[in-house]
C-alpha cells in the first residue's frame, strides 16, 4: 500500500507532518517523532519580534522600566524566554537536517514586510528544505482595510520567494472576504502551497485580578469541520500543496482531512495530548480505512470528496446551509 505523498514539491513517505511546534527543540524528540511515522517536521517560528530586537539590538529598553511604551512592551517574552533565539534557530536546522532523515521545514511569524528576507536566505543556508511564513495579524486599526491586509501578505510572499530556492508555504487565516480569490492570489505570488487554518490564541479576562489573560487551548476535532470545507473548495483550483492543520486527532478526522485535499496533515495538539503513539495510530487507521475501501495508494484517496469530485457539490456551499437550518424542528 502505497501513502507516499508529494507536499512542496518534496517526496514524503506519509502525509503526517509534525506541525510547528516546540517538538523541534530538542533533538531526540524529533528523533522519537520520526521514528512513530512522521514525514516530516515544521520548526516553530522565528518571530519578526524576535529579529527586530536582535537587527535594531533593543533588547535593554524592552527589559526595563524606562521604556516609553512599557505597558505595551511587557506583554512579549523577555528576549531569553523565547524557544529559540535567531542564532540558536538556525544552529537548530543545522542539528536537526545532520540528524533526522526526514524533511525540516523552517517557520517564520510575523505581520509586516520588513526583515523577513535576510532570515528566509539564513534559513536556506542553514539547510532548511523548505520555508512556512505564519503572517499572524490581527487588524484592530479601523483605518486598515482588508485589501491593505493582504496587499502586505502579499508583498512579503513575493519579496522572499523572489530571495530563496526553497518552496515556501503560507499558513492561513480563514478570516477573509474571499478566501478562494486571495488564495489565487498567494499561488501566482509564488507560494508553493497553504497551510488551513492558523489557530488565533483567543484572550481571556481574570475578573478578580481584573486583567486580561493567555489561554492556551489545544484544538479538538469539532474544528476540522472549517478546514474540510475550504480544503474542499480550493483543492480543485489551487497548483500549489495544501496541508491541513488543526483538529486532527482520531484515524477518522486524518482520513477526512485527505478525502477534503489534504497533501499533508500537520499535528501538534494530538502529539502534545498523547506522545509520538498518536502517529502509528492515526497511520494503522489509514491503512485499515484504505484496504477496506479498496485504495492501493494515496492518490486515490486525495480530493476524493472536494467540491468537483464529490457526489453532491452544494453539500459544500449555501445549499448545505439552508437545508441544515430548515431541517431543526422545535
Amino acid at each position: 500500500m502505497n501513502l507516499e505523498t508529494r507536499y512542496l514539491g518534496l517526496t514524503l513517505k506519509n502525509p503526517v507532518v509534525v506541525g510547528a511546534s516546540p517538538f523541534c527543540d530538542n533533538i531526540d524528540t524529533a528523533r522519537r517523532l520520526e521514528e512513530a511515522g512522521a514525514a516530516a517536521i515544521v520548526m516553530h517560528s522565528l518571530f519578526e519580534e524576535q529579529i527586530d530586537l536582535e537587527q535594531q539590538a533593543l533588547m535593554h529598553h524592552l527589559e526595563t522600566p524606562a521604556e516609553s511604551n512599557y505597558e505595551a512592551t511587557s506583554y512579549f517574552p523577555h528576549y531569553d524566554d523565547y524557544h529559540l533565539t535567531p542564532g540558536n534557530y538556525l544552529r537548530t536546522i543545522e542539528r536537526l537536517k545532520s540528524s533526522l532523515g526526514i524533511p525540516v521545514i523552517a517557520s517564520l511569524n510575523g505581520r509586516r514586510p520588513g526583515g523577513w528576507v535576510d532570515y528566509a536566505r539564513r534559513i536556506e543556508s542553514a539547510g532548511a528544505d523548505a520555508l512556512e511564513l505564519n503572517t499572524y495579524q490581527l487588524a484592530t486599526d479601523p483605518s486598515l482595510s482588508g485589501e491593505d491586509v493582504e496587499g502586505d501578505i502579499l508583498q512579503i510572499v513575493r519579496s522572499v520567494t523572489e530571495t530563496i530556492n526553497i518552496p515556501v508555504s503560507v499558513k492561513l487565516s480563514p478570516y477573509h472576504a474571499s478566501l478562494t480569490h486571495f488564495a489565487k492570489l498567494l499561488d501566482e505570488h509564488g507560494a508553493g502551497g497553504l497551510v488551513l487554518f492558523n489557530r488565533f490564541y483567543q484572550p481571556d479576562f481574570d475578573i478578580d485580578q481584573m486583567d486580561v489573560v493567555p489561554r492556551l487551548k489545544l484544538s479538538y476535532s469539532s474544528e476540522l469541520l472549517l478546514r474540510l470545507r475550504w480544503l474542499s473548495i480550493l483543492s480543485p483550483t489551487i497548483r500549489g500543496s495544501l496541508a491541513c492543520s488543526g483538529g486532527v486527532h482520531t484515524p477518522e478526522d486524518f482520513i477526512k482531512a485527505l478525502l477534503a485535499g489534504a497533501h499533508a496533515v500537520q499535528l501538534v495538539s494530538v502529539l502534545l495530548e498523547s506522545g509520538p503513539r498518536a502517529i502509528p495510530l492515526l497511520l494503522d487507521g489509514l491503512r485499515g480505512w484504505m484496504h477496506d475501501h479498496e485504495h492501493e495508494d494515496l492518490s486515490t484517496v486525495r480530493g476524493a470528496l472536494n467540491l468537483k469530485r464529490c457526489p453532491d457539490p452544494a453539500a459544500h456551499e449555501r445549499a448545505n446551509y439552508i437545508k441544515i437550518l430548515q431541517s431543526w424542528k422545535i
